[in-house]
């Protein structure tokens, strides 16, 4: 049995009076969510779904919804995650195509036109749930699956990859994976080990992202396996987040670099974020900037860190003491690589490790990633990130690889250029993709959100900004000012939705 497995068995069983959930400002106890998982538990098995079985289950960031992610994980079952924000033509496809021999859902969702016709041309069985752990009852149409019951040995959650620069991909993460990837994050914490026993613990865990993105799920089943509480926030609002901070009075609290910049754009006060002591913040590139304003502003250190789905969570961060020690000479750097995982440049080309302090690919090992590239394994997992690594251990991330726009034979990388269009005084956010050109192939586009109070800036003395601080063919060929970006669940800017403003 995986600990991941065991600890959420014991835990559940610690104490049912104790809250658990903060979500709008009611509490749910660990009696309320045991209620929620024994239906669910007891659901499945009259269906007859074996250990290692999948099960699709649809993610809000939702009470009921948590108590589906422990129903499954912890009878060693395989959770499947479906995002419920997706249209309904695609989400109806992936009901569809997924074989899953049942499916949890909330009532709302199920109430949508068209998901019952999927789910009975999928064969599968049916599962509601309430958000609030109000109930759990089986469609009686769809009582049993009409499939061959589907298993994924070793695999504690199938999820999609984000989908920021292409179709979204299907990850298995194995419980092992995750194992060690909680030993990994676990060691931050002073005094504390994975291999603790279960105990309930004071504290709260603010988790903020989709459940169906890895650093939802991820800061969600840490909170359950280490005991805290959780103040769930169905999605980000700087109303409701402050509220939840004042409320819940966190040490930590997570903040995307976009939820980061809205705060500081809100002009916060400082009393309602008196309980900080620092802040997380991952799911896309933390401009070091952006960490300086917020610190000088609060004193609240932003702790950045690197990971993927693939990775079954971070594999670099910072801590509060690396930060108070090394932000200066490290600034910009995404943390130090955890210590049970291994991480390298090299050249892209030929593959030869690169010497501290040279920009390459950034290629990892580790448990965590799976028995291909065990940590005691001589395979290393190449990513397709830009990186350079200093003697000390810490991790710099200089952008994707795989989105370089190639314009008329001059390689351009997006994040370079909208590192420079972050620093205009005007701007909030700014994202550039590669758009068709008939001359020169391609060329840099630029989606810019001003800031709140800023005037849309004179596109003419714009450029000659921009051509002040970039090499001319990193300067963007088109611009547009929006409201927004089109987004995946996690909040990162979406390359093919940004694409399609610049066709529109």
């Amino acid at each position: 049995m995986a600990l991941i497995t065991a600890k959420l068995r014991a835990i559940m069983a610690l104490d049912p009076q104790r809250a658990e959930i903060d979500f709008k400002r009611q509490d749910y106890s660990w009696g309320d969510l045991a209620r929620t998982v024994g239906a669910i538990e007891a659901a499945l098995d009259t269906m007859g779904l074996p250990s290692e079985a999948c099960v699709g289950t649809l993610l809000r960031n939702r009470p009921g919804h948590i108590a589906a992610i422990l129903a499954i994980l912890s009878t060693d079952r395989c959770l499947v995650t479906l995002n419920p924000l997706l249209p309904d033509a695609k989400l109806f496809d992936d009901v569809r195509g997924l074989d899953l021999p049942v499916i949890v859902a909330d009532e709302e969702d199920i109430a949508r036109a068209g998901f019952l016709n999927a789910v009975a041309l999928a064969g599968s069985a049916v599962i509601a749930i309430d958000g609030r752990l109000e109930g759990v009852r089986v469609l009686d149409a769809h009582a049993q699956p009409r499939m061959p019951i589907r298993t994924a040995p070793g695999i504690a959650i199938e999820m999609l990859t984000s989908g920021t620069t292409g179709a979204p991909k299907r990850v298995p993460l194995s419980r092992v994976a995750f194992d060690a990837s909680f030993a990994g994050f676990t060691s931050y914490e002073r005094g504390r080990s994975f291999e603790d026993r279960p105990q309930l613990r004071s504290g709260v865990v603010m988790v903020t992202n989709p459940l169906t993105h890895i650093g939802g799920i991820y800061g969600c089943i840490g909170a359950l396996m280490a005991g805290r509480r959780i103040a769930l926030l169905e999605k980000f609002s700087v109303a409701d987040w402050v509220d939840a901070v004042r409320r819940n009075r966190p040490k930590v609290a997570p903040a995307v670099p976009s939820a980061v910049r809205m705060l500081l754009e809100a002009n916060v006060d400082p009393a309602d974020l008196a309980s900080l002591s620092a802040m997380i913040s991952g799911t896309a590139p933390l401009p070091p900037e952006l960490v300086d304003a917020f610190y000088e502003k609060y004193g609240v250190p932003i702790l950045g860190n690197y990971g993927a789905t693939e990775f079954a969570g971070a594999v670099a961060g910072w801590t509060i003491d690396d930060f108070r020690a090394h932000w200066r000479d490290k600034r910009g750097s995404v943390g130090r690589v955890h210590g049970n995982v291994a991480a390298r440049v090299v050249d892209a080309g030929t593959g030869v490790e690169l010497p501290h302090g040279t920009e390459g690919l950034l290629e990892l090992k580790g448990d965590q990633l799976g028995p291909s590239y065990a940590m005691d394994g001589d395979r290393w997992l190449r990513t397709t990130d830009r990186a350079m690594l200093d003697a000390d251990g810490f991790l710099y991330i200089r952008g994707r690889a795989d989105n370089a726009i190639i314009r008329g034979g001059f390689k351009v990388h997006p994040d370079d250029v909208a590192a420079v269009l972050n620093q205009h005084p005007a701007i909030r956010e700014a994202a550039v993709v590669g758009v068709p050109d008939e001359r020169l192939g391609a060329v840099p586009a630029a989606a810019v959100i001003l800031k709140e109070d800023a005037e849309e800036p004179d596109v003419a003395v714009f450029r000659n900004w921009l051509r002040e601080r970039l090499i001319p063919y990193q300067v963007p060929v088109h611009i547009r000012f929006v409201a927004d970006f089109p987004r995946t669940p996690s909040m990162k800017p979406s390359t093919p939705g940004l694409q399609k403003l610049f066709r529109a």
